[in-house]
C-alpha cells in the first residue's frame, strides 16, 4: 500500500517521491522493488511504503545499467548486489565496462575491414594476366598470394563465384569474381573467419553499398559510446547502494 500524496514525512519517501525523483512511474517502482532491484521498502504503522534516497540512487543505477547492457542484466546486477561483496559487485560493473569495449573493438575491426573492402574493391583488376579480363586460379591465387584450395574452399562456401569454360570445366574468374576473391583477402587479413565474411559480405548486397555500411557502423559507434556514459554516470549511485548493502 502507498501512502497517500502529501503525506511525506521528513526523511521519509512515498513511491510518488521516489517516481519523481529517478524518472520511473510509481507502478514501475513497484514493480522494479517485486523484481528485488530495489531492497525491501520498509513498512510504517499503517502499511504505507517507506522509500529512502538509497531507493532513488539504486533506480538511477539500474536506469544507466539498462541503458548500457540492457535490463535483463541490470536487473541481475542490482538484485546481485545484496548477497555478494564489495569485490564480486566491482567484478560484476568492471566486466560490463569490458562487454562495452569488446562492442567498440568489434565496431572498430568492422570500420578496419570496410576500408580493406574499399581499398581492394578499387584496386584495378585488368591486365593481371597479360591483359585479359579474366585469370584462371593458379593466376589469381598467385596474384593474391593463396593457395589454389583456399580459392575452391570460398567458392565452396558461396563467397567467390567463378565461370567453368571448356570441356574441363575449368574456373575462369571474371573481374567481379576477381574483385570478390580480392574483398575475401581483405576481410581475412583483418581476422575475420568465414562466417563473419559471408554476413559481411551478404550486408553490403544488402545495404546501398560501403558509404551505408560505414553510416550504420558510425551510428553504432555512437551509440556504444552513450551507452558507456550512461554506464560511467551510474557509478556513483551504484556505488551507494553497494556501500550501503555493506555497511
Amino acid at each position: 500500500m502507498d501512502e497517500p500524496v502529501g503525506g511525506a514525512r521528513r526523511g521519509r519517501l512515498r513511491t510518488v517521491d521516489v517516481a519523481r525523483e529517478s524518472g520511473y512511474s510509481p507502478q514501475q517502482v513497484r514493480d522494479l522493488e517485486r523484481l528485488g532491484v530495489l531492497p525491501p521498502a520498509a513498512r510504517s504503522d499503517n502499511g504505507y511504503r517507506c522509500y529512502t534516497a538509497l531507493h532513488v540512487q539504486a533506480l538511477r543505477a539500474y536506469r544507466g545499467i539498462a541503458v548500457a547492457v540492457g535490463p535483463v542484466v541490470a536487473r541481475q546486477v542490482l538484485t546481485g548486489l545484496r548477497g555478494g561483496t564489495v569485490e564480486e559487485a566491482a567484478a560484476a560493473v568492471g566486466a560490463l565496462h569490458v562487454r562495452l569495449a569488446g562492442e567498440r573493438d568489434e565496431a572498430l575491426r568492422a570500420r578496419r575491414a570496410l576500408d580493406a573492402i574499399r581499398a581492394e574493391t578499387g584496386t584495378d583488376t585488368a591486365g593481371t594476366a597479360g591483359g585479359r579480363d579474366t585469370m584462371t586460379i593458379t593466376e589469381l591465387s598467385s596474384a593474391l598470394g593463396v593457395r589454389p584450395s583456399a580459392l575452391r574452399f570460398w567458392e565452396q562456401e558461396g563467397l567467390v563465384s567463378p565461370r567453368r569454360v571448356t570441356s574441363l570445366r575449368a574456373r575462369s574468374y571474371d573481374p567481379p569474381a576477381i574483385r570478390a576473391a580480392r574483398v575475401v583477402v581483405a576481410l581475412r587479413g583483418a581476422g575475420h573467419g568465414i562466417p563473419a565474411v559471408r554476413e559481411i559480405i551478404g550486408a553490403l548486397h544488402r545495404l546501398d553499398g560501403l558509404e551505408e555500411a560505414e553510416r550504420l557502423l558510425l551510428r553504432r559507434l555512437d551509440g556504444i559510446a552513450a551507452r558507456s556514459v550512461a554506464l560511467l554516470r551510474a557509478g556513483t549511485d551504484l556505488a551507494a547502494v553497494v556501500t550501503s548493502a555493506r555497511a
